[in-house]
């Protein structure tokens, strides 16, 4: 019987074609939008929890309060904060860091690149304590002043010339010599970037003080909690005031996960609007679907249909309805979010993973079904309520 219904409404379907496209439209946009926000969301998490994750579960990033900077008139971090932290017994390496956008040229090409400044003591340690591997050439030799370590991308592409290992490149002006290629990393920021000592760097950037952030390894066995306490009150007793953020990287990573669920929900709550505007549109059409088919009604039920028969076959057609936009909104929404996957790696950002949920799929497939459904629930009362009679001198 089942499946004499779905003919029905196939039939049904066919027969007014272009109707049931327009009126799916709205479910199609809905899906599509809903399935690939999901999508592209999770593999933000994803890219994010695998960027924190390069830092390791023993570290402690220092930087100025809000991340963004001091607040006007106070001082950021600085060499002595780092002295300071050097005192303490719970780090294998206390790692400043400076982040600057520097000019750089190379074979008579100029480009503006963020020029990190980097210890030079123990730099493959340092770096290899973040994941970092040399894929040419080597680390820094302590207490080198011109070397220089190239990310990924701009050795490979961020010059018409490809850079190579002992290449001459100038940064604002003062010659270096390329000690060494980083793998790819799949994080821009590291990729994209040049690594010199952070003493030339404060030197060739004229911040003989300022440090942009400062990265702790913690001892193994340490309590890192009860850590970040201590450098907590330790640099409020040095430096006299609190304009620092002390992080972990999970409560890193729990801060831009809530933001980026936040984001997400608006998004989506956005885009579940196409879904309603579809709902709308079933229920319109499966009213004038009644009307159209009032005679239809009358004969089925003089032959022996039931109002359950009647309001069965209506309330199967707009649920196909909905399931046809579903499925069509998956195909094109996992589409979209392959297609922004794709983008994401040929820019460099290979940590955006995008996952296809088949819980989600499942789920958009299963509402669709379901909005269609509840769209068509009062015209089949509607036409179920018909009285034989009546529906038969309908013209």
């Amino acid at each position: 019987m089942f499946l004499e219904y779905f003919r029905l409404t196939l039939k049904n379907i066919r027969h007014r074609r272009m109707r049931s496209w327009l009126t799916i439209l709205g479910i199609i946009i809905g899906v599509a939008a809903v399935v690939s926000l999901i999508s592209i969301g999770q593999g933000l998490q994803n890219a994010i929890s695998a960027q924190f994750s390069q830092l390791g579960t023993e570290t402690i990033l220092v930087v100025p309060k809000g991340l963004q900077g001091p607040p006007s008139g106070s001082t950021g971090i600085t060499t002595d904060d780092v002295k300071t932290l050097e005192k303490m017994p719970y780090f294998d390496f206390v790692t400043p860091v400076d982040l600057n956008t520097g000019q750089v040229e190379y074979k008579r090409e100029t480009k503006f690149i963020q020029v990190i400044g980097f210890p030079t003591s123990n730099a493959e340690k340092r770096f290899e304590g973040q994941n970092f591997a040399i894929a040419e050439g080597r680390y820094f030799n302590s207490g080198e002043k011109y070397g220089a370590i190239l990310g990924y991308k701009t050795a490979k592409s961020g010059f018409e010339k490809e850079v190579l290992v002992r290449s001459r490149i100038k940064i604002n002006g003062v010659d270096f010599t390329v000690d060494g290629i980083f793998n790819q990393m799949g994080n821009p920021s590291n990729d994209n970037a040049i690594y010199i000592s952070i003493d030339t760097a404060r030197t060739v950037f004229n911040k003989p003080n300022d440090v942009s952030e400062i990265i702790l390894r913690v001892k193994p066995g340490t309590d890192i909690a009860v850590v970040s306490d201590n450098i907590k009150r330790e640099l409020k007793r040095a430096r006299g005031n609190e304009n620092f953020d002390v992080f972990t990287p999970d409560q890193i990573l729990k801060q831009a996960s809530t933001v980026l669920g936040i984001v997400q929900l608006i998004l989506v709550g956005i885009a579940a609007i196409s879904l309603l505007v579809g709902a709308i549109g079933i229920m319109n059409t499966m009213y004038t679907s009644v009307l159209e088919r009032t005679k239809e009604i009358g004969i089925m039920k003089a032959i022996g249909a039931t109002n359950y028969d009647i309001g069965f076959i209506f309330l199967t057609e707009s649920g196909v309805l909905g399931l046809i936009g579903g499925t069509i909104g998956v195909i094109i929404g996992s589409g979209v979010a392959e297609l922004v996957g794709a983008v994401a790696k040929a820019s460099g950002f290979g940590l955006l993973l995008i996952i296809l949920d088949p819980v989600v799929i499942g789920g958009a497939l299963l509402f669709a079904f379901v909005i269609g459904a509840l769209s068509g629930l009062m015209p089949a009362r509607h036409a179920a309520s018909l009285q034989p009679v009546e529906a038969l001198r309908y013209e």
